[in-house]
C-alpha cells in the first residue's frame, strides 16, 4: 500500500518534501521501482522521479541518478517471470528521463552518455522477461520501455553514424532472438518510434538501412516445426508499424520515400499468400 506521505507529495504536484533529505527520498523512490504494486512503481516512483528529473532536481547529480538506474538494469537479469523485472524495466525508463534531461541541459559528458547507451543496449538483448501487462501487477513492457529509451539516446548530441547504428542493429536484434513471447501490447510500435526517432537524424544512410530491413525481413519468415516462431511474428508486427509511421506519420526523413520501397517489398516478400490477389 502507498504510504499517506508519498500520497501527498503527489497531491501536492510532486513539489520535492522540505522535511526529508532529497538522497533519502530518492532511494526510497527508486526500491519502489522494483514494487509488484503499480500504485508505487508507475503513479508514484516513476512519475515522481521523471517529474523531479524533468524540472531539474536533480541537475547536479544528474551523473550519479543515471549510474544507479543503469545498475537497476542487471536486477535479476536472466529471470523470466518474476517480479525483479520491474525494476529493470522502470529503470531504463528512469535512466531514458536522465538522457533526456541532458539532452536538453548538456549536463552530462558525452563519454557518460555513451557508457549509459552501451548498458542500454546489453540489458535490452539479454533481458528475458518480455511480458507486458501482468495481471494484478500492471505494465512490465520490458521491450516497449527499452524501444522508448533508445528513442532518447538516438537524440543524445554525442551520438553520429557509429553510434546510431548500433541502436538500429541492437532493435533489430531484440526482435530477432529466439523467444516464446509474442510482442502484442504496442512493442513494435514502440519499436518502430525508436527507429524513426533515429532516421530523423538524417545520418544514417540508405546504404546501411537496406540491408538492416532486409536482415529483419528473413527473420520474419523463420519457421518452427508446430508453426511460425514467435521472433518471426513479432518481427512481422514491427516492420508493418515501421511502415505505418513512415507512410502515414508525420516525420520526414531525408531516407523516408527510398526506405519505404525497401520496407514494401520485404512485406511483400514474407506475405506472399495474402497478396496473391486471389
Amino acid at each position: 500500500m502507498v504510504s499517506g506521505f508519498w500520497e501527498r507529495v503527489v497531491t501536492a504536484g510532486h513539489e520535492v518534501p522540505t522535511d526529508r533529505s532529497l538522497g533519502d527520498l530518492t532511494a526510497e523512490l527508486v526500491s519502489m521501482l522494483g514494487s509488484p504494486d503499480p500504485e508505487q512503481r508507475d503513479r508514484i516512483a516513476y512519475a515522481t522521479l521523471a517529474t523531479w528529473i524533468g524540472r531539474g532536481v536533480y541537475d547536479e547529480l544528474l551523473v550519479g541518478l543515471g549510474d544507479g538506474m543503469a545498475a537497476g538494469l542487471e536486477n535479476g537479469l536472466g529471470e523470466n517471470g518474476t517480479d525483479t523485472v520491474f525494476r529493470r524495466s522502470f529503470s531504463v525508463l528512469a535512466l531514458a528521463e536522465c538522457i533526456e534531461r541532458d539532452n536538453q541541459e548538456h549536463l552530462v559528458p558525452p563519454s557518460r552518455i555513451l557508457r549509459w547507451g552501451d548498458r542500454i543496449a546489453a540489458w535490452y538483448v539479454r533481458e528475458q522477461d518480455l511480458r507486458g501487462y501482468v495481471p494484478g501487477k500492471g505494465w512490465a513492457h520490458a521491450a516497449a520501455h527499452g524501444a522508448d529509451a533508445i528513442g532518447v539516446l538516438a537524440r543524445a548530441r554525442s551520438f553520429g553514424l557509429p553510434e546510431l547504428t548500433v541502436l538500429l542493429d541492437v532493435l533489430a536484434d531484440r526482435l530477432l532472438l529466439p523467444t516464446d513471447a509474442l510482442l502484442v501490447h504496442g512493442e513494435p510500435d514502440r519499436m518502430a518510434a525508436a527507429v524513426v526517432a533515429v532516421l530523423r537524424r538524417n545520418v544514417v544512410p540508405l546504404t546501411v538501412l537496406e540491408p538492416w530491413v532486409a536482415r529483419l525481413a528473413a527473420g520474419a519468415r523463420g519457421t518452427r516445426s508446430e508453426g511460425v516462431a514467435s521472433e518471426a511474428f513479432n518481427v512481422q508486427q514491427f516492420l508493418r508499424a515501421l511502415h505505418l509511421q513512415l507512410a502515414a506519420g508525420t516525420a520526414r526523413p531525408e531516407v523516408r520515400s527510398d526506405l519505404l520501397l525497401a520496407l514494401v517489398d520485404a512485406l511483400r516478400a514474407t506475405n506472399p499468400h495474402f497478396l496473391t490477389g486471389e
